[in-house]
């Protein structure tokens, strides 16, 4: 006899009953916005990890688990009287009705354009120029208190050095603040590591670790001239680094020895195989993304 599936409402009373005062399990009661936050940034990590490895098997777990942050903070919200989980849905969704009138003409899920009825084909520039027009509506909207609104508002503080990095200078490059192609990133990486190598020359490392930032900053946007992530483009390369090092201490162990009884020339020549044996991950995904 097949189980009843559970539905959004188990969820949304499981996570009450968690954190009830008497009831509820001592640490979710103790739980709060900022302890949350870690276990927010570690999950989304998680469900990009098994999409690169495309382990989809995997995928429904790790999606609930990122899932249940969002009714965290939603029950958090719902005990303080600020909004509850329901609110969080309207919200998203009314949003998402207003970005995509090329769809829903009306901005509601009944004024949908029937399938193939007067529809011309809307070019994909053209849905995310207007997706950015809204976009920066919005964000003039919440600044509306601010003296200026910069086009760099809500770019979050908290994303990793490398995403908010591209989120930065794509947001620069949107009033024409870039490099005309990737030639001129590519001359800016080389600048950048000239200004590292004269300051390792000075032996000021301070200054070097400063133009490393810059070097990093550069790289970047050439990642982003390319339509690639450079977040995920990392990513790849560290998986990659890690099979063909992992490859050269089996290839060592087999021999009796570790990377500590072995000289460098010794395990370049095990990197060297590890190459030619490597097997490549799927490639790291580029463009796409909504900013």
């Amino acid at each position: 006899m097949n189980q009843a599936r559970h539905g959004i409402e188990d969820l949304l009373t499981l996570m009450v009953v968690l954190r009830d005062p008497e009831d509820g399990c001592p640490w979710d009661i103790r739980q709060d916005w900022d302890s949350i936050v870690p276990h927010t940034l570690e999950e989304a990590y998680e469900v990009a990890d098994v999409i690169e490895r495309r382990a989809y098997d995997e995928l429904p777990g790790e999606l609930g688990d990122l899932l249940f942050q969002v009714i965290y903070y939603s029950q958090f919200a719902a005990e303080e009287g600020r909004f509850d989980f329901h609110d969080v849905v309207h919200t998203l969704t009314a949003k998402m009705l207003r970005r995509h009138p090329h769809v829903f003409p009306e901005g509601t899920l009944g004024s949908r354009r029937p399938p193939g009825v007067g529809a011309e084909q809307v070019q994909a520039r053209q849905v995310n120029s207007h997706w950015e027009a809204l976009k920066a509506e919005e964000r003039a909207e919440r600044a509306s208190d601010q003296a200026t609104v910069s086009v760099l508002d809500d770019v979050p503080r908290s994303l990793p050095a490398l995403s908010r990095a591209a989120k930065l200078s794509k947001r620069a490059a949107r009033v024409g603040f870039d490099w005309p192609d990737a030639r001129g990133v590519i001359a800016k990486i080389r600048e950048e590591l000239e200004e590292v190598e004269q300051a390792l020359a000075e032996e000021d490392t301070a200054h070097a670790i400063e133009e490393v930032g810059d070097l990093l900053f550069a790289v970047t946007n050439l990642a982003r001239s390319l339509k690639a992530d450079p977040e995920q483009c990392l990513r790849h390369t560290n998986a990659k680094f890690e099979r063909r090092f992992r490859f050269v201490e089996t290839a060592l162990g087999e021999r009796g020895v570790t990377t500590r009884d072995v000289d460098l020339a010794t395990m370049e020549r095990y990197w060297q195989q590890a190459k030619e044996h490597d097997i490549p991950l799927p490639e790291p995904p580029s463009g796409g993304r909504r900013p």
